[in-house]
């Protein structure tokens, strides 16, 4: 398939999935208390068998996914991605027991899944980890330490979490391990963020982990991070090409009524060559998210530099386009309730997370150079 078209079949799937989302998923949204995890919203995704097909999905499909809900109803988006980015190590790299433990608990809507990577001095160095497992002697370890500002925490079910088991430096020594959310010495609380999604701190006070919990291989556990950001790194950026397109299309309905002068705005040529730059750079992301999701599913050879141009146009695109939505309606989208309102607290977040933009230009700079 050329990587700048879809197949009507995935065309139709999305306009589905953007109905879906307005009708069915929207409405448990609008119910939830902000900041906290949506159970009821969770086991909707899983009864329409979204999360199972997330975990079954390509990358492009998973992208489409993302793309569709994020139009609709970016709370179902973050649900659906936060289920795939807490659970994907175990689908990936867990053995059968710890699969069959998780697996059908998430994908049904069950159980909710989190990625515990953070930590207060270790955001994008995923590498400067400092979370401390420390041999107890029987076979397992003690883990000592904090994580911070984990999606779905405090009120996950399962966390997959990455401490330090080895002396070696950087990302050696790192191993996954997953988590019970009822494992004793395990505490957290949720943090107010400007994102309306789950938030939250993780503290581990000697937290007992055993071989058993162990997902990969001890000292491995860096390999299972990066595995999972790379395959979820495109698909950000189609969160991000659904909020601007979501953000262009209300400007568009907008400008063609708003009064202006003897008119409307878009009879301003000022107005209708901003909305033509919105409208070019949301198509050049969604292009480039595209591409990379195609190079992903073929195994290419330059994909983690595709997947930090995606994640890098994208992210910064929506913020640009949001931005630019906000100006054009004026002060009515800073109230409280507003479609752009909501867009401009969730658009900033996906600049930093799973690779803040500044590491994407690193990385795709490093394999230039290389």
């Amino acid at each position: 398939m050329p990587e700048f078209s879809l197949e009507p079949s995935q065309t139709a799937w999305c306009a589905e999935l953007r109905t879906l989302a307005a009708e069915r998923l929207r409405p448990l949204a609008e119910k939830a208390e902000p900041g906290r995890v949506n159970r009821p919203l969770v086991a909707a995704l899983g009864e329409l068998g979204l999360i199972r097909r997330l975990f079954e999905a390509g990358a492009l499909d998973l992208c489409l996914m993302r793309e569709s809900l994020a139009y609709a109803c970016t709370e179902a988006e973050t649900a659906l991605a936060l289920q795939g980015l807490g659970a994907h190590p175990v689908a990936a790299f867990g053995t059968a027991e710890q699969r069959e433990r998780v697996l059908p608990g998430v994908t049904a809507g069950r159980a909710v899944a989190a990625f515990a990577l953070s930590e207060p001095d270790a955001g994008s160095d995923a590498a400067a980890l400092a979370l401390r497992a420390e041999p107890d002697g029987g076979g397992g370890w003690r883990l000592t330490g904090e994580k911070r500002w984990i999606s779905n925490a405090p009120e996950a079910d399962h966390y997959t979490v990455f401490a330090r088991t080895g002396p070696g430096a950087g990302a050696r020594g790192v191993t996954a391990f997953l988590v019970p959310a009822d494992r004793p010495g395990l505490t957290g609380e949720a943090l107010e963020m400007l994102s309306p999604h789950p938030i939250g701190a993780l503290a581990f006070d000697g937290v007992r982990v055993t071989a058993d919990d162990v997902l990969g291989e001890p000292g491995a556990g860096f390999r299972v991070a990066m595995h999972t950001l790379n395959r979820f790194r495109p698909s950000v950026g189609a969160f991000a090409v659904g909020m601007a397109q979501a953000a262009l299309d209300a400007t568009l309905a907008h400008t063609a009524v708003r009064p202006a002068f003897g008119g409307f705005l878009k009879d301003l040529q000022t107005v209708t060559h901003q909305v033509a730059e919105m409208a070019t750079r949301t198509e050049a992301a969604r292009l480039l998210v595209y591409a990379a999701a195609a190079a992903y599913d073929a195994d290419a050879p330059d994909v983690r530099t595709r997947a930090a141009m995606a994640k890098l146009l994208a992210t910064e695109t929506a913020q640009y386009v949001v931005d630019a939505a906000v100006q054009l309606h004026g002060a009515r989208a800073l109230q409280r309730g507003h479609l752009l309102e909501h867009l401009y607290r969730e658009v900033r977040a996906p600049r930093i997370y799973e690779g803040a933009t500044e590491v994407q230009r690193t990385i795709i700079a490093k394999e230039l150079y290389a």
